[in-house]
């Protein structure tokens, strides 16, 4: 039986995964729609610079050159590391670029048959003696089709990208009416650095959108332009944003991400000791957040422009939706080069924008979307069968529905990588490509569909209980060490990775801790 496996994207995720098929003997074969590798890197605004400090986004086995003296390295850094990473480990030949798979379809087996396993694909394996996909695959450059075939297809396309969130307008109100120009963020970011900076200059510019993008982009606009053309963001809620990820001078690993911080969270599937244990520390826990709310409230004037959010910061990490300010943001707000406009709806008029509870139009002359994507409708679409649509789609209510964040239950010979988020995701896609490694050596054996359905919503119901009424993603920024120890245990390896037991509980766990697990057995 062959196992050609066929990565889509080649992102960090679609390189990772790459990586470690290439360890364990699989020769893949990577999809990727750019010209180069990078996935989201390749088109970020000129500003954007990497959130997390560079030692929390690495590779476990591929440090940061020395040259890079940034803490928070700018974008073209960051790209230029994954360059050097593909290059470092051969990965160039195995990558197709210009390709865009249009679609995946699965052949083989009848979904009626499929219904009736009991284990992942029928036997529980990551290959199947029947089952293949047929992948389409469209060139960028001449438009030719064509249709590849292989026996394990791992996803890295990302959900911040490719399918635009565009707001729902009234009748009349829409952009169509509007004179000036209107784009989302993504084809802002896209565009070149020069072109974007001809776009925004000597214009009135509104931002639509409260999240890292809007920041980002308003932040450009108003370095730009100055106070003579503010840039007016229009936003319905605030969210959680440091000037850099520290409380009081003290990274922020420290309070969220070793081992003693998730003694004091609820964890999925946790044993009755670890449970009572979280109850009586969680008022440390919540001490500790308000100490956290409390320094951001001091350190920054969000009360005077209206940028206290709503939400605690507990539920702000247990959603991922904490980031890192712009530079010099505040310091554009006091200037006047930015202005902050709160609503919760808005339309277009010829002159510019229709805000809710004002009397007059805004005049503007360009409007950028920053709404976010449907990470999850673009996911969808790449199946063309409509009972795997289906699956993925899954309930209203949940977040997409994979085993140890990675597979399907439902969804045989496939897997996803990067779509639960993390503190870091670029350490957590490194984790999931190190375990799904191991599955296709046949290393880790799976439990029933059933069983696998129940994990999935337990890991389901304890975010929704952290994040409350903000539950919007998979996001496991509370408990990720405990996924990562769920990881090492199927892997077969020690998840408890420092040396000695105060190591262990206080210091934060990171990329380097993992270093050659594909090779632990």
């Amino acid at each position: 039986m062959e196992r050609r496996v066929a990565i889509i994207g080649a992102g960090t995720s679609g390189l990772l995964a790459c990586k470690y098929t290439l360890e364990k003997g699989f020769n893949p074969v990577v999809f990727e729609a750019e010209e180069g590798v990078g996935g989201l890197w390749r088109q970020t605004i000129e500003s954007t610079k990497l959130q997390n400090k560079k030692l929390t986004y690495q590779f476990s086995d591929f440090p940061w050159h020395s040259s890079v003296k940034e803490e928070n390295p700018s974008s073209q850094q960051v790209l230029h590391y994954l360059n050097s990473f593909a290059q470092h480990f051969s990965l160039f030949s195995y990558i197709r670029f210009n390709s865009k798979v249009i679609d995946v379809e699965y052949v083989g087996e009848s979904s009626e048959e499929m219904e009736t396993w009991e284990l992942w694909g029928g036997n529980g394996k990551p290959f199947s003696s029947k089952g293949t996909w047929h992948i389409t695959v469209q060139h960028t450059k001449n438009f030719s089709r064509k249709v590849y075939e292989a026996e394990f297809v791992i996803l890295c396309i990302g959900k911040y990208s490719g399918v635009p969130n565009i707001p729902l307008f009234p009748p009349g109100q829409g952009p169509e009416v509007f004179k000036g120009k209107v784009l989302h963020s993504m084809d802002y970011s896209a565009l070149d650095n020069k072109i974007a900076a001809e776009l925004i200059k000597d214009k009135r510019v509104a931002v639509i959108g409260s999240q890292k993008s809007a920041i980002d982009i308003a932040t450009e606009c108003a370095h730009a332009n100055g106070v003579k053309y503010p840039c007016t963001m229009i936003q319905r809620s605030a969210h959680w944003f440091f000037p850099e990820l520290n409380i009081l001078g003290i990274d922020i690993e420290y309070f969220y991400a070793n081992r003693f911080a998730e003694l004091l969270v609820h964890k999925p599937g946790e044993s009755f000791l670890l449970s009572l244990v979280a109850t009586l520390l969680s008022p440390l826990r919540w001490g500790v957040a308000k100490v956290a709310e409390s320094y951001l409230r001091w350190r920054l004037p969000m009360k005077k422009y209206g940028l206290v959010p709503s939400y605690s910061i507990l539920q702000g990490i247990s959603s991922c939706r904490i980031g890192v300010l712009a530079e010099n943001f505040y310091d554009k707000l006091k200037e006047g080069s930015i202005l902050i406009k709160k609503s919760q709806s808005f339309g277009f008029c010829k002159e510019g924008l229709l805000i809710h509870g004002e009397a007059k139009p805004l005049e503007i002359d360009i409007v950028i979307l920053a709404t976010g994507y449907k990470g999850d409708e673009k996911l969808q679409s790449i199946f063309k069968s409509h009972v795997f649509q289906k699956y993925i789609i899954g309930s209203k209510s949940s977040s997409l529905p994979l085993y140890r964040q990675i597979i399907h239950p439902r969804i045989p010979q496939l897997a996803i990588i990067g779509y639960a988020e993390s503190l870091s995701n670029l350490y957590s896609s490194e984790m999931r490509c190190q375990w799904l490694a191991h599955f296709l050596d046949g290393n880790i054996e799976l439990p029933t569909i059933t069983e696998m359905e129940k994990d999935v919503k337990v890991w389901d119901d304890n975010m929704k209980l952290h994040a409350g009424e903000y539950y919007w993603k998979s996001c496991i920024a509370n408990c990720g060490i405990w996924y990562n120890d769920q990881l090492c245990k199927d892997i077969g390896c020690n998840h408890k990775r420092k040396k000695g037991l105060f190591a262990e509980l206080f210091e934060p766990y990171g990329p380097k801790d993992y270093v050659g697990l594909s090779h632990k057995r």
